[in-house]
Formats: structure tokens, C-alpha cells, sequence
């Protein structure tokens, strides 16, 4: 008699296999078998295998090659931060319907879905969609093209003749208008129609802009798009005065990257201190102390009142009466996900595009993906589920089912000059929460446990545990031993390696 039929879910990606036993290697970012979990009882068997992949242990990016990149494009890891994702022979079956595949916008999630698809279809037409007019590029690499860390030319995440090679057609400057799902058939904003027997939609996001009076003056802008970024550095001489809204991520990596520029930069932050979905107040005020040594100034819990000026916008008024010079104004206020067209279509939608775990959407033959898709009633936002989920949908879409199970959110910064690594969750929900923080030299360390599992944690200065942290964090591995070597007076974090390796 055979064995029963398990889920098992992978918890670096979230792909879920289903078998007796967890496969040898994730067919997603090949992690290995010991990554995988039980997650529930299942019936049908999953291949896998990858090879020839590397993972960044910083912020996940998957490269393919014999060998890691010298730097993560991504994120700038060197090489010793990237770790092999199997060494298997793949043995996924390949599709060998001509189906018509079309995706629907060229970020990190259109682009692996795209990949997926031509692996395991090769006889599939593929048509990329992107409203841009530039080659697909790595956009979480805008902020290091500001700081003059990476030129133009390390932007696009393949060339040209990659498009060509993989059969995979690429059109840019093409915005889709509408979505007919009874005739499978896409309007583009020029007038064409184009069919389609499997559709995927990787719209991504578009940045918020409250609704400041002044808003609409020159020299008010946002950091989304290449073009954005050449608008801002076309802008910038040293001396000039701008004004960031918006402690997140990007915003302080954008007020760091102007500030190499030796621009006069203030960052105004609504909240009580930076990164308030990342870094708990401690954390967060060791890191505006470490900004300010770059020159760059803050304004907490500030809240506009109106952008000021003429044509031109000369100041920002806040609803203190303080009133901040700036020549220059970046908005970066978080993101909205562009659903509108899958609304229109009757495509089911709530903060984004829902879906399920194949990431299929309410409407048959489409799919959603990256920062569009809502998945478990979470949009993730961020470059490593992106990837992992266009992957995903591109093989469910070529005929491979394959689940995605969802994974712990990670961060980590670019280019301020300070390591910064967080993952999960950082603030306690209730008393059941166990808080240890250590702080050595100039390095702070913050870790949450929650019914002795390692649920999240804070890395500044040295992010070098990273990847144990992410391991210890990912598999939801019991941390008694750790926390009891704690109680005995022991500090958690030169332990970690041995716990999460």
C-alpha cells in the first residue's frame, strides 16, 4: 500500500509540493528538502528540481548561472551572500500546447512569469506587455542609480536579444484598456485588440498621493519609474532643497541618495520614528542617528499642511506652522495596486487582485502576480515574493500545478551606507510575546519569539546572521534550547548561527 499523499510547503518561497515526502529540491528557489514542512493532506504528486540558481540570502533575488554574480543586482550582496539552490537534473514535463500566454506588465513578477512559461511551454506564443518605453529593468535598483552607485546600463534585467532568443514578444509603451473575459481579447490604449488562452496580470502599483493642496505644482514628484528617476536627477545640483514625504523604505533611501548627491535633504515622516512597518523605536532611532550623519535632516511625526509656491513648488507647510524650503518635493507614500482594469472586467478585487494559491483569480484562464495580486488578504510589495509568484503562475498557467502558501516579508536597505536586515513580525501583538534586544558596539539586534519560535527580528550594523535569522524565522523552528541558553545569562545572537544553519 502506498503511502499517503502530503502537502508540504517550502518555507524559503512558499511553493507547495504534494506527495508521501517533501521533494528533493524546490522547483521554485530550490531550497532543500529540509525547508519543507507538512502543511496539510493532499493527493497528487509535484516534480521538481532546479538547477544552475543562486539565492541571495540578503533579499532573495534568484540568479541563474554556474556561479553567483560578483554582486547582487539587487541589493549589492557580494558573492559570498548567494547560496545554491540545487544541483538536480529537472524533471518538470513540458507543455506541448501552443496555447497564446499573454502578460500583462514587465516588472520582476511579469518577467519570471514569462520565464516560467517558455520553460515548460516551448512551443507556447508569449506576449510581454509594458508600459514603459525602456526594457524591463530591476526597479528596486532606481534609489542606487540615484546615489550614482550603478549607471543606466546595469538597470534592465535582460537585453534585448534575450527577448529574441526566448521567442518572447515585448511590447512596450502599451498600456492595457480593458479585459473582455468572455472572448479571452485585451484592448491596448492604441486601439488593438489582442486574444489570449491564458492571461497574467503583473500590473504592479502605482505611488500614493495625498491629496496635499499644491500637489499638482512643477517640481512635485514620485520615484516609480526610470523615467521618474532621470526627472529627479535632471533636477539635482548640490545645494538644492528637498523635502521627502514618507519614512518608508524608499523614502529614505531616496533622501540617502540625494544626500550623496549633496543635496539639502529633510524627510518629513507622519509617524513617530522611519520604517514604522519594519523597525520597532529603538531600532529606528539608531538608524535617523546613523542618516543624520549624512547630512540628512528629519522631521517625526510631521504632518503637511500644503505644498507651497507658485508654477513651481517653493516649500512645504506643515500643520505645526513650520514651513520647509524645497525646491524639490519626492512623494513616496506608499503604493496602490493597480486593479482598476480587473475590476472593470469583473475580476474579483479588493486592495488588489485576489487570489488563490495557484494565484488564479475568480475568472478562468487568469491570473495575477507581484504587487497587483492579494493573497491570503496580504500584498506583498516586495521584490522576493514577486519573483517567486510570477514563477509560480507562469507554471500553473503552462500546466504545472504548483502552489504558492505565502512567506515571512523581508527588508533590508541599499544605500544609506548602514546594514539594515528585517524580517516578519518586529512589534509584540499581546503578552504572549517574548522581546530580546542586545545592542554590541554599534550593532543593535532585535528578536521577537512567540511560543518559543523566532517570529520576527531587526539586524543593524551587522546583517551577517542574516541568513540564519531568515532560515530560523522561514522553517518556524522551535527556539527552547536558544531562549533556555538565554534565561541562563547566555546573549542570543553569537548562538544564532549554530541554531539557524
Amino acid at each position: 500500500m502506498s503511502e499517503p499523499s502530503q502537502r508540504w510547503q517550502c518555507t524559503v518561497c512558499g511553493y507547495v509540493h504534494e506527495g508521501s515526502s517533501p521533494c528533493e529540491y524546490c522547483p521554485i528557489c530550490g531550497a532543500t528538502s529540509d525547508l519543507f514542512e507538512v502543511e496539510a493532506e493532499a493527493t497528487a504528486p509535484v516534480a521538481a528540481a532546479v538547477v544552475g540558481k543562486w539565492r541571495c540570502l540578503n533579499c532573495e533575488y534568484v540568479h541563474e548561472g554556474q556561479t553567483p554574480p560578483n554582486f547582487c543586482p539587487v541589493c549589492a550582496a557580494t558573492a559570498e551572500h548567494f547560496e545554491p539552490l540545487g544541483d538536480a537534473t529537472p524533471s518538470f514535463p513540458t507543455s506541448s500546447q501552443a496555447l497564446t500566454f499573454v502578460v500583462v506588465g514587465a516588472g520582476i513578477a511579469g518577467v519570471s512569469a514569462a520565464e516560467a512559461i517558455r520553460n515548460h511551454a516551448p512551443k507556447a506564443k508569449i506576449t510581454l506587455l509594458s508600459r514603459e518605453s525602456e526594457l524591463p529593468y530591476y526597479r528596486l535598483n532606481l534609489t542606487r542609480y540615484l546615489a550614482a552607485e550603478i549607471d543606466g546600463d546595469a538597470l534592465p534585467i535582460h537585453e534585448a536579444g534575450w527577448y529574441r532568443e526566448n521567442d518572447i514578444e515585448l511590447l512596450r509603451d502599451t498600456e492595457l484598456r480593458s479585459i473582455d473575459v468572455k472572448r479571452k481579447r485585451l484592448q491596448l490604449r492604441k486601439g488593438q485588440d489582442l486574444d489570449y488562452d491564458k492571461l497574467i496580470l503583473a500590473m504592479g502599483s502605482h505611488p500614493f498621493v495625498p491629496p496635499f493642496p499644491g500637489v499638482n505644482r512643477e517640481n512635485v514628484t514620485v520615484l516609480r519609474t526610470r523615467r521618474d528617476a532621470e526627472f529627479i536627477l535632471g533636477q539635482l545640483r548640490p545645494g538644492l532643497s528637498c523635502v521627502v514625504i514618507g519614512g518608508g523604505v524608499l523614502g529614505l533611501e531616496t533622501a540617502g541618495a540625494l544626500a550623496r548627491r549633496k543635496v539639502d535633504v529633510t524627510l518629513v515622516e507622519g509617524y513617530g520614528w522611519l520604517m514604522p512597518q519594519q523597525l520597532n523605536q529603538a531600532a529606528a532611532e539608531r538608524l535617523a542617528a546613523q542618516a543624520t550623519e549624512l547630512g540628512i535632516k528629519f522631521c517625526m511625526g510631521a504632518r503637511v499642511k500644503q505644498l507651497d509656491g507658485d508654477e513651481r513648488v517653493r516649500g512645504v507647510a506643515l500643520e505645526s506652522g513650520v514651513n520647509l524650503p524645497a525646491e524639490l518635493v519626492i512623494i513616496t507614500a506608499g503604493v496602490r495596486a493597480n486593479s482598476y482594469v480587473a475590476r472593470l472586467a469583473g475580476i474579483g478585487t479588493n486592495n488588489g487582485i485576489v487570489v488563490d494559491n495557484r494565484l488564479l483569480t475568480d475568472t478562468p484562464d487568469i491570473y495575477a502576480v507581484g504587487d497587483v495580486a492579494e493573497h491570503r488578504g496580504i500584498l506583498y510589495g516586495t521584490w522576493g515574493p514577486s519573483q517567486f509568484q510570477g514563477t509560480i503562475a507562469g507554471m500553473n498557467a503552462a500546466g504545472e500545478t504548483t502552489e504558492f502558501a505565502g512567506i515571512p516579508r523581508s527588508n533590508s536597505l541599499k544605500v544609506l551606507g548602514c546594514e539594515l536586515f528585517s524580517i516578519g513580525q518586529v512589534r509584540p501583538g499581546d503578552g504572549s510575546y517574548q522581546e530580546v534586544e542586545e545592542i554590541d558596539g554599534e550593532d543593535y539586534y532585535f528578536f521577537l519569539f512567540r511560543d518559543s519560535q523566532l517570529v520576527g527580528a531587526i539586524l543593524l550594523g551587522d546583517t551577517r546572521l542574516s541568513a540564519a535569522v531568515k532560515r530560523l524565522v522561514e522553517k518556524k523552528l522551535p527556539c527552547i534550547d536558544l531562549l533556555g541558553r538565554h534565561a541562563a545569562g547566555q546573549r542570543i545572537h553569537p548562538l544564532l548561527n549554530d541554531f539557524g544553519g
